[in-house]
C-alpha cells in the first residue's frame, strides 16, 4: 500500500512538472519558428495543459483499466467546474462581466451532450473516437477563424511560458523532459491507483473519478488559484471551458483508438449526469453575467464533497 501511495504521488508530481515543462518548451519553440502567438495559444498551450489527462487515459486503456480512463475525464470535468472555479472564487470573487464566454460555454454544453450520447452507444470504439475527434477539429477550425478575425485586438496578448531569452538548448531540454516525464508519470499514477483500488475493493471508476481526476486537474487548479491571488480570477472561466471541451473530445477521442472503453452502468446512471449538471449549474453565471461570489465558491466546493461521498456508496454498491 505504501509503495502504491508513493507511486501515485510520484506520478502526480511528474505529470504536473512534465506538463509545465512541455508547455514552456513547446511555446518558446513555436514562437522561435515564427508561428504567431495567437495560434500558439489556441493549439500548443491548449493541448499541452491537457497532456496529463491524455497520458493517464491512454495508459489506463493500455493497462486494461477503462474505468480509470473514463473516470479521469468525467471526474476532471466535474472537478474543473466545482473546484477549479469554486476554490478561486473563495479566494477572490470571479467577475463574468469582463469577458464574454457565452459562445464557448454553449459549445461546452453541446460537447457534453454529444459525449453522453456516445457513452450510451458504448462501448466506445474507434468509430466513436473518430466522431469525437472530428467534432474537436471543427471546433478548433471555428475558433481559429474567429481568433484570426480579431487578431488585431489580441496581438499583444501575453502567453504563459514565454521567455524571449530562453536558449534553444533549454527549449529542447524542456520539451525532452516533458515528453519523457509525462508517460512515466501517467504509468506510475495508473499503476498505483489501480493497485490500491483492487486491494481496498474500490472500483477503478471511483479512483478515476476522484483521486486521478483531481490529480490531473492540478495544473488547471494551480493556474486558476494563482490568477485569483493576482486579482485575475476571471481567467478561470476560459481555462475551465477550454479544458473541458478538449477532455471530452480530444482525450477520449485519442484513447478510443488504443482500445475499447466499456462504460460502467453506474457511470451511465450517475456520473455523466453529475458532470452535465455541474456544466448547467454555471449557466446563469455565464449567460446572465452573474459573479461567482465567495459564497458561491463555498457552495460549489461543498457540492463536490457531497458528490464524492455519494459516488463512493453508489459505485461500491
Amino acid at each position: 500500500m505504501l509503495i502504491d501511495l508513493v507511486k501515485i504521488l510520484a506520478g502526480l508530481g511528474l505529470l504536473v512538472v512534465a506538463g509545465d515543462l512541455l508547455v514552456k518548451g513547446a511555446v518558446n519553440l513555436a514562437l522561435r519558428l515564427g508561428i504567431p502567438a495567437l495560434i500558439v495559444g489556441l493549439t500548443v498551450v491548449a493541448f499541452g495543459t491537457s497532456a496529463p489527462e491524455m497520458m493517464v487515459s491512454v495508459a489506463a486503456v493500455l493497462d486494461h483499466n477503462p474505468g480509470i480512463a473514463l473516470g479521469n475525464v468525467i471526474g476532471s470535468n466535474t472537478a474543473n467546474i466545482l473546484l477549479v472555479i469554486g476554490i478561486p472564487a473563495i479566494i477572490s470573487a470571479i467577475r463574468t462581466d469582463t469577458t464574454d464566454t457565452r459562445e464557448s460555454y454553449l459549445l461546452l454544453i453541446a460537447t457534453s451532450v454529444l459525449f453522453i450520447l456516445v457513452c450510451f452507444m458504448g462501448p466506445i470504439r474507434w468509430p466513436h473516437a473518430a466522431l469525437l475527434l472530428g467534432a474537436l477539429v471543427l471546433i478548433l477550425i471555428r475558433q481559429g477563424r474567429q481568433a484570426l478575425a480579431h487578431r488585431a485586438q489580441r496581438e499583444n496578448e501575453e502567453i504563459e511560458g514565454v521567455d524571449v531569452h530562453m536558449s534553444l538548448t533549454k527549449v529542447a531540454l524542456f520539451i525532452a523532459l516533458g515528453l519523457v516525464g509525462l508517460p512515466f508519470g501517467a504509468d506510475f499514477l495508473v499503476d498505483g491507483a489501480s493497485s490500491i483500488a483492487r486491494a481496498a475493493g474500490i472500483p477503478d471508476t471511483v479512483i478515476g473519478l476522484t483521486l486521478v481526476a483531481v490529480g490531473t486537474s492540478l495544473p488547471e487548479l494551480a493556474t486558476s488559484v494563482t490568477a485569483a491571488v493576482k486579482g485575475r480570477a476571471d481567467v478561470a472561466l476560459g481555462n475551465v471551458i477550454g479544458s473541458n471541451i478538449f477532455n471530452l473530445l480530444g482525450i477520449i477521442g485519442v484513447a478510443g483508438f488504443f482500445g475499447q472503453l466499456e462504460v460502467p452502468p453506474t457511470m451511465l446512471r450517475l456520473d455523466l449526469w453529475v458532470m452535465l449538471g455541474a456544466t448547467l449549474l454555471i449557466a446563469p453565471f455565464i449567460l446572465h453575467r452573474w459573479p461567482f461570489t465567495r459564497l458561491v465558491g463555498v457552495g460549489f466546493t461543498l457540492i463536490y464533497a457531497a458528490y464524492v461521498a455519494v459516488l463512493m456508496t453508489a459505485h461500491a454498491g
